[in-house]
């Protein structure tokens, strides 16, 4: 019985010992959480500390915590029972920033160029502006098709998990749709969360095309240069397929969720070893988004890094309300903090589904979209270069993510049910934009029903 006692109580400290190494590795991740994502929402977002905790801040465990902000000093702070205090500051220009690794002197005091501010701009027809036409399309079924977005904003349950918050159809450069929640309006920024991943797309096409990036030389990273990381190429970074470790895991402390945790971002895949050869395995990964995002900053150097997506994307695509948000080191957080409202997340689908074009000016370089839309090797055709893709091309057959859908469709997609649908044989984009956490719309059934309406 003594031996049996001495196995149970062994066997009890051990739990307690992984349970206390896990409260303190995950801790200040959730209060990291919730202190950025009430600082951004309010700010950015327009929205009140109250709804905010109703819904972003209910997911558990991030619910364990307990956040505010703080008027004063244009910030907000999360902790659990006292323990794990973090911070989020907003500076004007560059939305919200953790204080990971570094004094909150220090990051108030760098001196980063902002972006250049810009407002909507009422007047301009839309797309490039928020003026709106008649729709020009004849033939949609317009009663059906309202049915089917209202029923996008439908949930079961005595609770709305499903949370959707805006909804816009597109088709033939037609606004013919948009619908909002309550609470929200067409000005309301939305957070893109792994969307932004499609946002560092489009900026590294720019800079190839002005020859600052070169997609298949080996990727400029001094430290991989004596290793075998030295044939990672941009391309492979673009594609998911680098070969580097990394874990995209977002429940507990991983590679992934040092995003809460780390002053650097792009530096934590940079420090990561090689465990394939690049361009053999596909592996979805935040981490290489942050590295291509420090590459940017890296060819551009800082005194243009601020202002470029502003002026070379975000301006010339009329998406006025576009914000990025960068970590403490100063590098945006390319795999997730991007805020815009729906119609500039329509915009930003209407560029590529205009290959490339807005405006009567082309910003993509001719066959930058045709490089996205290319299935990576190694993915099973399901994504290629930082979008996710419906099928494989012509004669690969591959299964449909969304069997009822076209099967050139690829689309921009973000946690909790961010998505931007690009339908290119159905000139259509669709944006749908929610808080979900839990009854996910069924995306398959809202696109074939959107397509049913359309004239055949």
């Amino acid at each position: 019985m003594k031996i049996v006692k001495r196995i149970l109580l062994f066997l009890v400290l051990m739990i307690l010992g992984y349970a206390a190494r896990y409260a303190w590795l995950a801790g200040p991740v959730l209060t990291g959480y919730g202190a950025k994502i009430m600082c951004s929402c309010t700010v950015l977002g327009g929205r009140s500390a109250e709804d905010i905790s109703r819904h972003e801040l209910a997911r558990f465990p991030v619910s364990l915590g307990t956040y505010q902000l703080n008027p004063g000093d244009s910030s907000a702070s999360g902790n659990i029972l006292g323990l794990a205090h973090r911070k989020a500051v907003f500076r004007k220009g560059l939305g919200c920033t953790l204080v990971n690794e570094i004094s909150e002197e220090a990051l108030r005091r760098q001196n980063i160029r902002r972006p250049l501010s810009s407002s909507e701009n009422e007047a301009k027809a839309w797309p490039m502006g928020d003026s709106l036409p008649h729709p020009s399309v004849t033939g949609v079924e317009m009663e059906e098709l309202h049915k089917v977005v209202s029923d996008a904003f439908g949930y079961s349950g005595s609770e709305n998990l499903r949370n959707t918050r805006a909804v816009l159809v597109i088709y033939k450069g037609d606004l013919l749709i948009e619908k909002y929640a309550p609470g929200f309006d067409r000005h309301s920024r939305h957070l893109g969360w792994s969307m932004t991943k499609s946002v560092m797309n489009a900026l590294v096409g720019i800079l190839v095309e002005q020859g600052k990036l070169d997609l298949y030389a080996p990727a400029p990273v001094d430290l991989w240069q004596q290793d075998e990381r030295r044939d990672i190429t941009l391309h492979n970074l673009m594609q998911a397929s680098s070969g580097l470790a990394w874990v995209e895991d977002y429940g507990g402390p991983s590679d992934a969720t040092m995003l809460f945790s780390k002053k650097d971002v792009g530096l934590i895949a940079m420090r990561k070893p090689a465990e394939h050869p690049p361009g053999t395995v596909f592996n979805y990964s935040s981490g290489t988004t942050n590295l291509i995002s420090w590459i940017i900053r890296q060819s551009l150097g800082d005194d243009e890094y601020y202002t470029f997506p502003y002026t070379a994307l975000f301006a010339r695509a009329g998406m006025t309300s576009m914000v990025l948000e960068p970590d403490a080191g100063g590098t945006f957080v390319g795999s997730s903090f991007s805020y815009a409202n729906a119609r500039d997340w329509a915009r930003f689908g209407l560029l590529y589904l205009n290959d490339g074009m807005a405006g009567g000016e082309r910003i993509l370089p001719e066959g930058w979209v045709n490089y996205t839309t290319t299935p990576a090797p190694a993915s099973e055709g399901e994504y290629g270069a930082q979008f996710w893709l419906n099928a494989g091309p012509p004669g690969r057959p591959v299964e449909r993510m969304f069997p009822d859908v076209p099967g050139d469709m690829y689309f921009a997609d973000g946690f909790a049910g961010q998505n931007v649908f690009i339908i290119p044989s159905e000139e259509l984009v669709v944006v749908k934009l929610s808080e979900s956490r839990g009854d996910y719309l069924d995306d398959n059934r809202f696109l074939s029903g959107i397509i049913a309406t359309l004239p055949r």
